[in-house]
């Protein structure tokens, strides 16, 4: 009987409340992986499978770096799991990577655990030699994320928190909006060439409507509910400038102002009822 190949967990740490970071030895994977790709986990042949955004990889040690909050019964089982634990199944790298080239100024926002997937291609965009601004933000202080990775990278690091418990009390629109306002009053700046945006439906939709005034070109990457991730099961799938596309196939990055969000807001709740009787 052929073994399985297990992916082995070398290193965990929590990073936040309720949000966790392992490093995983996935040498085939990292070797391929880009900025935008995301993994499909299956923790062994009971679990259901998850999409996971790759935070980060490292092709000379062959490891993935996945960052995940425990919301759901799948991701609460991952969280459980230690270092020299083993994952069954990874599969990756899925999707297409973001488009990284040179524009000029590049503004990343990151919202929530968003931050996680946002740092990957901030960092792509930098090493092409674009300005970054990059704006973060979260709950609470206690639930940001990457703070001093994500300064290390951009020009400029604005952090945001809903409360107020750190950095700018608000939303990351707020400091968007300040920031884009600001520039419509110079004479000596131009607006960014580019937003990129990942976090919760809400905000990459509230961003969008924003830079939509501005005729900024903006790119979300979607996060839908997913199955199988080859395009065969139609979960993932959203409307965007009129037609049906498929999250994992054909995403996860898309024009912002195509997107249907009030669809895709709709469609992420598909499945609540079935993940309750999990907990339950």
């Amino acid at each position: 009987m052929r073994s399985l190949k297990m992916f082995k967990i070398i290193d965990k740490e929590e990073l936040a409340k309720d949000t966790t970071k392992i490093v995983v030895e996935a040498a085939q994977i990292a070797k391929k992986a880009q900025a935008g790709q995301f993994v499909v986990v299956i923790i062994d042949e009971e679990s259901e499978r998850i999409p996971l955004t790759l935070a980060d990889w490292d092709k000379t040690k062959g490891t993935i770096t996945l960052i995940f909050q425990k919301v759901g019964f799948t991701t609460k089982r991952l969280g459980m799991l230690n270092v020299d634990d083993s994952i069954q199944h990874i599969l990756g790298a899925l999707g297409h990577p973001t488009d990284v080239k040179m524009v000029g100024t590049v503004i990343c926002i990151g919202g929530g655990v968003g931050i996680a997937e946002v740092y990957p291609v901030s960092r792509a965009f930098k090493e092409v030699g674009n300005r970054i601004l990059g704006i973060i933000g979260a709950r609470s202080k206690e639930l940001l994320i990457l703070e001093s990775e994500m300064q290390k990278i951009c020009d400029e690091l604005f952090v945001t928190t809903d409360d107020g418990s750190y950095g700018r009390k608000g939303f990351v629109t707020d400091t968007l909006k300040e920031l884009l306002e600001v520039i419509e009053k110079s004479t000596h700046t131009k607006y960014p060439d580019l937003v990129y945006c990942i976090g919760p439906v809400v905000m990459m939709r509230a961003v969008s409507e924003l830079t939509r005034a501005y005729k900024i070109k903006t790119i979300v990457s979607l996060n839908p509910i997913m199955v199988d991730a080859t395009g065969m099961c139609g979960s993932c799938r959203c409307t965007v400038g009129g037609e049906t596309v498929f999250g994992c196939v054909d995403g996860p990055d898309f024009d912002a102002h195509q997107v249907d969000f009030d669809e895709l807001g709709k469609r992420l709740k598909l499945f609540l009822g079935e993940e309750e009787k999990l907990k339950s």
